[in-house]
């Protein structure tokens, strides 16, 4: 099945102030590593969104092989990235899988788990609680166009209306970095 993977990395980084994408993080930045794990994925086509710091992003950033997309409405959360990144999304695609770019923490394993999973929706059920990647398979693609806000693909997930598959990841959910503490944390090998 053709699958198409989406790192979300429009933020303003609003929480940490400044731009996270760019961070450092073993030898690189923190968005690097988790393009650098999304590659690893094998994934058929590989979308990216931009916002915040995007000029500065394509500068810092190895940007190779990957499809960016803009987003304008990147200050109105995570839910404009995915509605905007869609519609770009090949036509061939039998689901999305959707990862988040300050999150370098995920498995390859993990994914590729999510990834082929067949339901609606999937997601990783880690040992406290769910986290991401997110799976969606093709006929949820009409309801992501409408998405808004932060927590628009949760909302999705918990609404009963499709199918969802936890997939079993080992360890507590990788750390997401929003804050200078998340940061801080990843950077010291901690568990959340």
């Amino acid at each position: 099945m053709f699958v198409t993977g989406l790192v979300l990395a429009a933020g303003a980084s609003v929480r940490l102030g400044e731009a996270k994408q760019l961070l450092p993080y073993r030898g690189r930045t923190l968005l690097d590593a988790t393009l650098e794990l999304a590659r690893s994925c094998g994934f058929d086509q590989l979308l990216v969104t931009l916002g915040g710091a995007a000029d500065r992003v394509r500068d810092r950033v190895d940007l190779t092989g990957v499809q960016i997309v803009e987003n304008p409405d990147f200050s109105t959360g995570c839910g404009s990235s995915i509605s905007t990144a869609v519609k770009l999304v090949d036509p061939r695609a039998g689901g999305l899988v959707l990862l988040l770019g300050d999150q370098p923490g995920v498995r390859t394993a993990d994914v590729r788990r999510v990834a082929s999973a067949d339901t609606a929706l999937a997601v990783c059920r880690y040992a406290d609680g769910l986290g991401h990647p997110f799976r969606f398979g093709c006929e949820v693609f009409p309801e992501l166009h409408g998405l808004h806000g932060d927590k628009a693909v949760w909302k999705l997930l918990h609404s009963g209306r499709h199918p969802v598959t936890e997939v079993p990841a080992d360890g507590p959910v990788p750390i997401d970095v929003d804050t200078r503490a998340d940061y801080e944390r990843l950077l010291a090998g901690e568990a959340p």
